[in-house]
């Protein structure tokens, strides 16, 4: 198919005719691990496949420092790309009665904190 590393579980969607829908260009990952594993699992979750390219020397730099010091590129297929693009743009927003909120604005926990 193409030259790209695939990670196994998700099926790469097909047309009409039967044949692989074409990738198109995601984003860029740079950093750790961490960050990767992160940003790959996140479409991963809402059943959008990925394939991943490794640019410049990111095979051998993963061969050495265990991840690509060039970082990844990421491609999805091009019928999901919009919706991928949403998931990684997407706001995290909290929950209002969750004392750990994640956006801060819970004012009646503030307040009862306050009050003790």
């Amino acid at each position: 198919m193409w030259n790209f590393k695939k990670k196994k579980g998700l099926e790469w969607p097909t047309d009409d005719n039967g044949e692989a829908i074409p990738p198109a260009y995601l984003t860029h990952i740079s950093g750790g691990p961490l960050d990767t594993e992160l940003t790959l699992n996140l479409p991963g979750a809402y059943g959008i496949p990925h394939l991943t390219d490794l640019p410049n020397n990111g095979a051998f730099g993963k061969l050495i420092f265990g991840h690509p010091p060039s970082g990844i590129e990421v491609f999805v297929p091009e019928t999901l790309l919009e919706e991928a693009q949403g998931l990684l743009n997407a706001e995290i927003v909290g929950d209002d009665d969750d004392p750990d909120n994640m956006t801060g604005e819970n004012e009646d926990y503030e307040e009862e904190q306050e009050e003790e």
